[in-house]
């Protein structure tokens, strides 16, 4: 079979609408990252389970890629200490809506969970890039005393400020009038 025949072939086979839910040894998990070789590892569906390596069958291989992100259905090996299963078929969004229909798509990968774990006590989406801190209602009460003590006493700094800022000037003037003049040799 040539190569083309051969993508033809298996492009065609992944865009099948078969539907088929995992039976009793397959499950559903999301590719964590490529580690190369042909090699993805995964995170499974259950909490607490340790990520491991899957491979991609040859039947895959230069003809399909996967990317960090993407669900996989997978099957164990027995094989191998490291390598616990196969690839046997890439999930599309299309799986996705079928299997979340059916009742056996993984609760650690819904789309509801992560949405409600997000939120904050406000109703506001929790932002990923910040350290979460929870407070208590008292140290929000002491905060606000502060910051209002700050403001009274600020009117006081504003106006040495004013004064330091217009020494500043004045020296960055003199500073750009000495490097416009040329330097004279002696």
């Amino acid at each position: 079979m040539s190569r083309v025949t051969k993508i033809k072939h298996v492009l065609k086979e992944q865009e099948a609408d078969d539907f088929d839910v995992p039976t009793g040894n397959q499950r559903i998990v999301r590719i964590f990252a490529s580690r190369g070789n042909n090699l993805h590892e995964v995170e499974p569906d259950q909490d607490g389970e340790e990520r491991f390596l899957v491979s991609m069958p040859v039947k895959f291989r230069k003809n399909v890629w996967i990317k960090r992100g993407d669900f996989v259905l997978v099957e164990p090996i027995e094989e191998g200490n490291k390598v616990k299963a196969e690839i046997s078929r890439i999930l599309t969004p299309e799986h996705i809506k079928v299997f979340e229909k059916e009742g056996v798509w993984p609760r650690k990968f819904s789309k509801k969970r992560t949405l409600e774990d997000d939120l904050d006590e406000d109703g506001l989406f929790r932002n990923t890039n910040r350290k979460f801190v929870a407070q208590s209602s008292d140290d929000d009460d002491d905060d606000d005393e502060e910051e209002e003590d700050e403001e009274t006493s600020g009117s006081e700094d504003d106006e040495n400020d004013d004064e330091v800022d217009c020494t500043d000037e004045a020296s960055n003037r003199n500073v750009t009038n000495n490097e416009k003049k040329p330097a004279t040799e002696t």
